[in-house]
């Protein structure tokens, strides 16, 4: 049978993995690791050209049947939001403190092999040419600069110093010295001592883009942070895969706050006697059962929660193939306070991953707040879902299992499934409830901060906080709110904060996502009624693969 729709996707991959080598290093395919992608003005013009024409042929294609038809629709909302934000001069523009060019160079080094004297060798070879990259980045910048589209201040200036920190110029790691000194020594002088030439040159080349930033482009920098609706309606479509009331969504996210710290006082008023929050988080972290110290030992505490919900959801709530039943924690690079999960290459010989980067001077750490992350970041949120995609090869075409992500659908499952394991049971500890309540505190706030912030909204007369009455929102703002209402230390809270602003309508996703798959479950309960079954729902759903949150809505209604 003649399979258009899976033909445009296999030639759409087949061309973004040779115009972007980094793609193929993250994607765990063989060939590309010592080249970089083409970050000029003239490689962006190439990827747009490359999914224009992918476009055009997607809306001439018919589908042989219902799977394809739900691919198609997928491709072209995103072709489409990719295309409309590099005519928008977004991707081109953006320096962020989180997503941009200097921290995809330097984060394509931590998924390259290690297990060969090749492998390094290729390590070599990115180190010795980063500068390429960077230097094309400039290019880059410094036309969109001279059109007026210059990202603001304070993710220059942050990102400058972001760059720093990677090179040892500030803190006490250098990672580029830390990634050749792991070399196995084995491999030989030689080759450590090219290592060490080629991560010379790397230093060099990131402290002269940093350099440039702060004295070059910064000149240049708005210093307000706030994008504007128009702007911000953009990014939010292209996180969400959908189009929301932004207004309406901005005060729905005052309502689940005050919702979520209803349930917190409960526990606090169950456990201690009292609704002080900020109290129970401080008696949770000097509780010494809910203690680990040391990073290691961390980590394989995250390990083995992990196992453990993977052995208790197979074949039980979740059809979950033989081989996603392993995921590897570790430790990250850096030491930003990230946690984050990176997916299995197409064969599986790399397994999903879920990253942890330790912050500088941290050694002690509190359980209650991490269960609830390990759900989120493993079984059954981002790896069941990324990893059974990519396991699905008779169900997804290679662009939906490769290449295909929205952080709504993939941010809001993972908080979905946070909120699954505690109706589940999994979560019912007070301690690591409150936990659970904690994170999706911190994503209604998400919600409100970032839309108040880019949309300068004025905060509403009568909250139950008493935050700034009618007052209108600014960072400074931003940050005593999340100060105000949070557990996290305040080097995250303000990394947070300038990550918000940073990269408009992104943090939002992953509430709001949440919110939309609820809708779809009480949509497709709807139209089951008494047949309705959870368990078919979630492998309905998930075996859709990728998409944006309207069009699986869509894709639902037709199941």
């Amino acid at each position: 049978m003649s399979r258009p729709i899976d033909d445009i996707a296999e030639t759409y991959v087949a061309d973004s993995i040779a115009q972007h080598p980094t793609l193929a290093t993250a994607l765990g395919i063989p060939g590309y690791d010592d080249q970089w992608d083409d970050f000029s003005p003239d490689g962006f013009a190439a990827v747009a050209d490359r999914d224009r024409r992918a476009l055009a042929a997607l809306h001439a294609a018919t589908p042989s049947d219902e799977r394809e038809n739900t691919a198609k629709e997928a491709m072209i909302e995103r072709l489409g939001l990719q295309t409309e934000m590099y005519e928008a001069h977004i991707t081109t523009s953006r320096v962020s403190v989180i997503a941009d060019a200097a921290h995809e160079v330097r984060e394509t080094f931590d998924l390259m092999p290690t297990d060969s004297p090749e492998a390094w060798r290729n390590i070599a070879a990115r180190l010795r040419t980063a500068g390429t990259p960077l230097a094309q980045t400039r290019q880059t910048l410094s036309a969109e600069a001279a059109q007026g589209n210059v990202s603001a201040l304070r993710q220059i200036n942050g990102a400058a110093e972001q760059i720093r920190s990677w090179t040892g110029e500030t803190g006490s790691h250098d990672f580029f010295d830390e990634l050749v000194s792991s070399m196995p020594a084995e491999y030989g002088d030689t080759l450590a001592g090219e290592l060490q030439e080629a991560a010379g040159t790397a230093r060099r080349a990131f402290t002269d883009f940093a350099r440039w930033l702060e004295t070059d482009l910064a000149p240049k920098a708005p210093t307000l942070d706030a994008v504007g609706e128009e702007r911000y309606a953009l990014n939010s479509r292209y996180f969400l895969g959908a189009t929301v009331d932004l207004h309406e969504t901005y005060e729905w996210g005052w309502a689940e706050l005050e919702r979520l710290q209803d349930q917190q006082k409960q526990i606090a008023r169950d456990l201690y006697g009292h609704s002080d929050i900020k109290a129970a988080y401080e008696a949770l972290d000097a509780d010494p059962s809910r203690k680990i110290n040391g990073a290691e030992a961390f980590r394989d505490w995250m390990q083995g929660l992990a196992d453990q919900a993977l052995a208790d959801l197979a074949d039980t709530h979740f059809d979950i193939p033989e081989p996603i039943r392993r995921i590897e924690c570790c430790l990250a690079p850096t030491h930003d306070g990230g946690i984050y999960y990176t997916g299995p290459t197409e064969d599986f010989s790399r397994p999903g991953r879920m990253w942890w980067a330790v912050p500088e001077g941290i050694d002690d750490f509190s359980t209650w707040k991490e269960v609830t992350t390990v759900y989120h970041e493993g079984v059954p949120g981002h790896h069941l879902q990324v990893a059974q995609n990519a396991y699905a090869k008779d169900q997804l075409n290679r662009w939906q299992r490769l290449l295909c992500w929205v952080s709504g659908h993939g941010e809001g499952w993972a908080l979905y499934a946070e909120r699954l394991m505690d109706d589940l049971g999994y979560l019912s500890d007070p301690g690591n409830r409150m936990g659970m309540l904690d994170a999706q505190a911190f994503r209604a706030i998400r919600v409100i901060i970032d839309i108040g912030m880019h949309l300068q909204l004025k905060i509403p007369d009568l909250n139950p906080w008493g935050f700034r009455p009618a007052e209108r929102w600014t960072p400074q703002a931003g940050l005593e709110f999340l100060l105000q209402n949070l557990a996290t230390d305040e080097p995250t809270l303000r990394f947070e904060l300038d990550r918000y602003l940073g990269w408009p309508g992104q943090a939002p996703s992953y509430k709001v996502g949440e919110r939309i798959w609820l809708q779809a479950r009480d949509e497709a309960r709807r139209r089951s009624g008494a047949d309705f079954d959870l368990r078919k729902f979630h492998a309905d759903a998930l075996n859709l693969g990728p998409m944006g949150l309207d069009p699986l809505r869509s894709a639902l209604s037709r199941i």
